[in-house]
């Protein structure tokens, strides 16, 4: 039997823009893998510690123009994150970020991003 994906936002696998996140102790940049109106799936180059808060500047294409981009400020919780290790070496780790203070504009533009892109 196959289960539906209980999801309250759609989300999408999507590589297309960088972040930057800043935390207790750290400020670098991650690179997306999925993206939804809730949270975000992301690679980073250091082990992040779950349940940190973190700020996160989001720089999302807006429209079919790739010179248009949003630039959003958002608040977020580390809530998973595992090394992906290849010959035995971690390379990155992947990171899913929980927006726990999206404002209705942002979540907005978020949406409408993923709209554009499954379409």
């Amino acid at each position: 039997m196959v289960s539906a994906e209980r999801r309250r936002c759609p989300r999408i696998n999507d590589e297309g823009f960088d972040l930057d996140v800043t935390g207790s102790g750290f400020d670098l940049v991650a690179h997306t893998l999925n993206v939804s109106a809730s949270g975000m799936y992301c690679k980073v180059e250091r082990e992040l510690p779950l349940m940190s808060r973190v700020s996160l500047k989001l720089k999302i294409p807006s429209g079919t123009d790739p010179k248009n981009i949003s630039v959003l400020n958002v608040s977020g919780v580390v809530v998973r994150q595992h090394p992906v290790i290849i010959d035995g070496k971690i390379k990155h780790y992947d990171v899913a970020i929980f927006f726990d203070d999206l404002s209705e504009k942002d979540r907005d533009i978020i949406s409408g991003y993923i709209e554009n892109k499954k379409s």
